[in-house]
């Protein structure tokens, strides 16, 4: 898109330029439209639990703007041969998040593919002082996430059949989980930038927030958490293509420090699915930020820190 001439709005407060997690436009001075959209493939064989974590998926994008969803629309893939009770319960697993998140579902669109997929369009509000952007991070910003990674190295297991019923579960509960209770602690403790991390990966995000911020940050391999089972099995080589992919693609824009193991380093690109909000704030505000979470029920453990201003390739090393 980068070649395309994109119309431009007064009102348009997060559009494409800064690849955000989704748009933003001021309906007023009170309100905020948030819009985006996600759907992919099946991960897991379980209909139900495929069309949670696929709903999932695409709120969090609104929380990690910090609003509220407000209607869903389904996105449907799906071949007219199958077991149309297989489609139900795609669609039951997504009704489900959709009702937690409380919001409504008012339609969709289906059409005939050999290959299932499954997503939604996610329509929600904000204040449009209170939107959270992945373009304000800060020198001396500490960086936090909410959950821990893996489990793309975990859905790779899955499909091997080569899973733990321990790993499993947790790589679904991890999934599965909306990031609701974060987007509000974010709103009550006040931060300067967030994202959710997804398909690009931790390091994939984190860039992203770095670019759109133009600051220069550090990631400590060290202080990042991993799903149970997720060093074992990148260990015997279950490592997802997109890793590499997205190893690749951001081959400039890294640097390491010497010793890095090199199945950590591939684990920090490998694609995450519903993943955490990845966080920046004030360090003075860090233990506000983990107590407001706590209450929640969700995790805040720093990985990164924002050294100075002007964007330089994302520095990967250990906690000083």
């Amino acid at each position: 898109m980068r070649d395309f001439e994109l119309p431009s709005h007064p009102n348009l407060l997060v559009g494409i330029q800064t690849r955000d997690d989704a748009g933003v436009f001021k309906l007023n001075e009170e309100i905020a439209l948030i819009q985006t959209m996600d759907f992919f493939t099946p991960m897991v064989d379980d209909p139900y639990v495929f069309g949670q974590i696929a709903a999932t998926n695409a709120i969090n994008d609104v929380y990690a703007m910090g609003g509220n969803p407000l209607l869903a629309m389904n996105m449907v893939a799906f071949p007219q041969c199958a077991d149309m009770d297989i489609l139900k319960k795609i669609l039951q697993g997504g009704l489900s998040k959709i009702k937690e998140a409380g919001a409504l579902l008012v339609g969709g669109h289906t059409v005939d593919d050999n290959e299932p997929k499954y997503g939604l369009s996610v329509s929600g509000l904000i204040h449009p002082e209170k939107v959270i952007s992945n373009h304000g991070a800060r020198p001396g910003d500490l960086i936090f996430l909410t959950k821990p990674i893996g489990n793309g190295v975990i859905a790779t297991t899955i499909k091997a059949e080569m899973a733990s019923q321990e790993a499993y579960d947790e790589a679904i509960h991890w999934m599965s989980m909306l990031n609701n209770g974060a987007s509000e602690a974010m709103q009550q403790v006040g931060v300067n930038a967030a994202t959710d991390v997804t398909g690009f990966g931790l390091v994939g995000h984190l860039f992203e927030l770095a670019a759109a911020s133009d600051v220069h940050v550090e990631l400590f391999y060290d202080q990042v958490r991993f799903m149970r089972g997720t060093l074992e099995y990148a260990n015997m080589g279950l490592i997802p293509g997109g890793a590499y992919t997205n190893r690749n693609y951001l081959a400039d824009k890294v640097k390491y420090a010497a010793g890095i193991d090199p199945t950590i380093r591939d684990l920090l690109y490998s694609p995450e699915t519903a993943g955490g909000l990845l966080i920046s704030l004030e360090e003075n505000k860090a233990s506000d930020l983990c107590s407001a979470m706590e209450k929640r029920g969700v995790m805040c453990f720093p990985f990164a820190r924002v050294v100075n201003q002007g964007f330089q390739p994302i520095y990967i090393g250990k906690a000083k």
